[in-house]
């Protein structure tokens, strides 16, 4: 059955969208999608676990990745970091009046001298002077992030609330916003049952939010991230599986770190590139359940979790959280899925 743009579409009221955290992480609504569909708050997350369960982490860590500046000329600018390359380049998006041609510098924060050295399809390649890494660049003079839905500029309170409790590797321009709803005092209970955790690294990019410009999705190229998979993590994910327990992906982008790792058939460790696009009818290697936000009509997420779930189940799911007023989006409330079975 060929997918189309129009099957991912819902009506989504614009007061839903969260614009700022809940005083505490865990105050958040989750809703488990079973049948029943059940209204819960994340502090219940632990009455849906098991022991021998197994939590897998996105241990990334948000960028302060925005930066504002002027090109020689005088223009102004704003610079987005897609991704560093090494410690001196990196690949942006850049909004100007003009595009800057290779060979433009840029002076950004008035502290930075950066040097357009082409294109790289969308994105601009940069070169930065100087001696110190790019990533203390970004974290001296840079600005967080927030996605385009939040109509505000990055405050105090998201330095730590747009980054994860477990946040220890540097490298995306988003959040892995399902981890957000976890503290450690959750963390602790959580362990204190027998429920493993284990972590990936997945650089979330900011094409993540790029809309999908087609209307059959057989024709959607999915943007690339690039993601890590300890061995340490396969393992944990082995013995989980032997012992009959669920492997459960805390955020899509746990699950398709793990799901790009399978691809071969046999989950392998290592660092990879990923663009991977999960439609309807994909079959799950890894993943038995899913903690995750409420995702954007049209997006590849809503399609992953239509994948997951179920089509049906999700659109129940989606009218059930607009009708009760659910958070949506970064900043807002969380489902839990289970894998639904394949159809022969």
């Amino acid at each position: 059955m060929p997918w189309t743009l129009e099957d991912f579409d819902y009506h989504l009221p614009e007061q839903l969208i969260a614009q700022a955290p809940l005083a505490n992480r865990t105050d958040s609504r989750l809703l488990q999608v079973a049948q029943p569909l059940a209204d819960l708050h994340f502090a219940d997350l632990p009455s849906l676990l098991q022991a021998g369960d197994l939590l897998v982490f996105n241990d990334t860590r948000v960028l302060h990745a925005r930066l504002y500046g002027t090109k020689a000329s005088g223009g102004q600018v704003e610079v987005l970091i897609e991704r560093p390359l090494g410690s001196h380049e990196a690949l942006a998006q850049i909004r100007a009046s003009k595009s800057p041609k290779p060979g433009t510098w840029l002076r950004l924060e008035d502290a930075l001298d950066v040097e357009v050295l082409g294109r790289s399809g969308e994105f601009f390649h940069l070169r930065f002077t100087g001696d110190e890494d790019l990533v203390d660049l970004l974290e001296r003079h840079g600005h967080l992030p927030l996605p385009p839905y939040i109509e505000r500029a990055a405050g105090d309170s998201d330095e730590s609330r747009y980054q994860t409790v477990f946040a220890r590797n540097p490298g995306s321009v988003a959040a892995p916003t399902a981890g957000l709803h976890f503290d450690e005092a959750l963390l602790a209970r959580i362990d204190a049952m027998g429920v493993q955790r284990a972590f990936v690294t997945l650089n979330v990019g900011a094409g993540t939010f790029q809309p999908v410009r087609v209307h059959d999705l057989s024709e959607h190229k999915m943007h690339t991230e690039r993601y890590f998979v300890p061995q340490a993590t396969v393992d944990a994910i082995a013995a989980t599986q032997a012992a009959g327990g669920r492997v459960i992906c805390v955020g899509t982008t746990s699950m398709r770190a793990l799901e790009s790792a399978a691809r071969s058939g046999t989950l392998q460790a290592g660092e990879a590139e990923s663009d991977l696009f999960i439609l309807p009818g994909y079959h799950f290697q890894v993943a038995d359940a899913l903690i995750t936000n409420f995702h954007l009509p049209k997006s590849t997420l809503l399609m992953l979790v239509s994948a997951l779930a179920g089509m049906d189940e999700i659109r129940q799911a989606y009218a059930h959280a607009v009708a009760q007023g659910y958070r949506f989006f970064s900043y807002g409330d969380a489902m839990f899925l289970t894998r639904k079975a394949l159809t022969p």
